[in-house]
């Protein structure tokens, strides 16, 4: 390890609650650092074979040590540059099945830890992204050698990131996952048992990690308050009851499902006004759009299920697939895990209200935009949603789009579409200036159209932008 100092790093936002180490950038790579407190658990990681039978599993993600200045010499022990992760996305992004499959590979990474004699300090949901179209674990600070008669420590922040979401999502309603987009350390398990149905009372894995769970924090909370409990005097856990416990977080977990079912976005495809050829005419012409704008990663906003994202996924291009309907996103990650694809990445993302940077000094969780800029954004069947539904104007359109984006492939559906006279069914129309005219005006002050070709077999016109500079 190369001791200088990097006085050109700039270590995560993120990146600043573990005394062990943290995340840095330096000439648009990631490393992390490990410190010297971390030293003795970091060496049993990678020397016990813990760390190889991960990453072979796919279940952490993989690194290399290197000899580079490190960004704080006094605390250093080694710097690695783990390898790269295409998207970096949140929980509340995620479907119901992708934080499920988050949740079972957490229970999946201590099973195995416990085999190497570590368990893992920390459970949030966050250290997971989705790589490749799997679930990864991305902090390798999160592994401590495991101390005989000791719980889990994580246990608890375990079923916030994870069982109460899921359970909500469950048994109440799938949009209760966006609390976990306010409480950013997990649901709490008090207000997840409120929420909840008595019924759930009456499951065995409910009742015991989530009501009983949060019945003791409040008696536990109460008595230390009193002075009745020295917070100091943890129960002891024998390996094989600690084995169980996750066994029966396992269990709990998979017996949760929720259906998508049919919604009115999830079924657009069956339900929309394209005839089969329009359909194909389309594809063949975004395909094309893509060949000319050889971008090196692509958003497709307003994916739905995500037909026009695997066209890029299909050339081997990095592509989020972001849709606000949560039965599109989880219909779009039950294809990719069923074909076992890399991509598309699905995400649920409202684009009038999408995730904002949270956490200390709203920098710990970057925002949608600051994610950004990609080189292309696909928004296909989605600007009349926006301008009708949302009434958003023509030109802030354009603003937003030349915030997100170097090329745009965009598609217009005029007035006469019936997608379109079907929102103006229940509203007033006010939309004067909606029409091809006024959207290219406004679309021209921020790009320069390169392509604009009409979809054979439909009313509606895609286009090719470039961002003006």
């Amino acid at each position: 390890m190369n001791d200088s100092s990097n006085t050109d790093a700039v270590v995560s936002a993120a990146s600043f609650r573990d005394p062990s180490g943290f995340v840095f950038r330096h000439d648009g790579t990631v490393y992390r650092q490990i410190n010297r407190c971390y030293r003795d658990d970091y060496d049993k990681l990678t020397g016990s074979g813990l760390y190889r039978e991960l990453v072979d599993r796919g279940l952490l993600i993989a690194h290399e040590e290197v000899d580079v200045p490190v960004a704080d010499p006094d605390s250093a022990y080694r710097i690695v540059r783990p390898e790269p992760v295409d998207f970096m996305s949140w929980p509340y992004e995620w479907s119901f099945s992708q934080l499920k499959d988050a949740a079972l590979a957490t229970l999946e990474i201590q099973r195995l830890a416990m085999q190497f004699d570590m368990s893992l300090k920390d459970a949030s949901a966050y250290n997971i992204q989705f790589h490749r179209g799997r679930p990864v674990m991305i902090d390798t600070l999160s592994f401590e050698a495991y101390r005989e008669g000791a719980p889990w420590v994580a246990y608890r922040q375990f079923c916030q990131h994870f069982l109460a979401p899921l359970a909500l999502m469950a048994k109440c309603d799938v949009r209760l996952g966006q609390l976990m987009r306010v409480h950013i350390d997990g649901i709490p398990l008090d207000l997840a048992a409120r929420l909840l149905p008595k019924t759930t009372r009456l499951r065995p894995g409910l009742a015991m990690h989530l009501h009983l769970h949060a019945r003791y924090q409040r008696n536990y909370a109460d008595a230390g308050q009193s002075g009745e409990t020295s917070p100091g005097k943890a129960p002891r856990v024998s390996r094989t009851g600690l084995l169980g416990l996750v066994d029966g977080l396992k269990g709990t977990i998979s017996k949760l499902s929720w259906n998508p079912g049919g919604t009115e976005w999830a079924d657009y495809y069956e339900a929309t006004n394209y005839s089969e050829g329009a359909f194909t005419a389309k594809q063949a012409l975004v395909d094309r759009f893509l060949e000319a704008a050889s971008p090196a990663t692509v958003w497709d906003l307003g994916a739905n299920t995500g037909e026009f994202s695997r066209i890029a996924a299909a050339r081997d291009i990095p592509v989020v697939a972001f849709d606000i309907d949560p039965s599109a996103v989880e219909k779009n990650y039950l294809r990719l895990r069923a074909k076992k694809q890399t991509g598309p990445l699905p995400l649920l993302m409202d684009l009038t209200n999408p995730s904002p940077g949270t956490g200390w000094h709203e920098r710990e969780r970057e925002s949608f935009l600051a994610r950004g800029p990609v080189d292309c954004a696909m928004a296909l069947a989605l600007i009349h949603h926006l301008a009708i539904s949302n009434n958003v104007p023509l030109g802030r359109l354009a603003d937003f789009f030349a915030d997100l984006c170097q090329h745009l492939i965009i598609e217009f559906v005029p007035r006469s579409d019936s997608q379109v006279q079907r929102l103006l069914s229940t509203r007033e129309d006010i939309f004067d200036t909606y029409d091809a005219a006024h959207f290219e005006a406004a679309m021209s002050t921020r790009f320069e159209i390169l392509q604009r070709e009409a979809v054979e077999g439909s009313e509606r016109t895609l286009y090719l932008m470039r961002r003006r500079h």
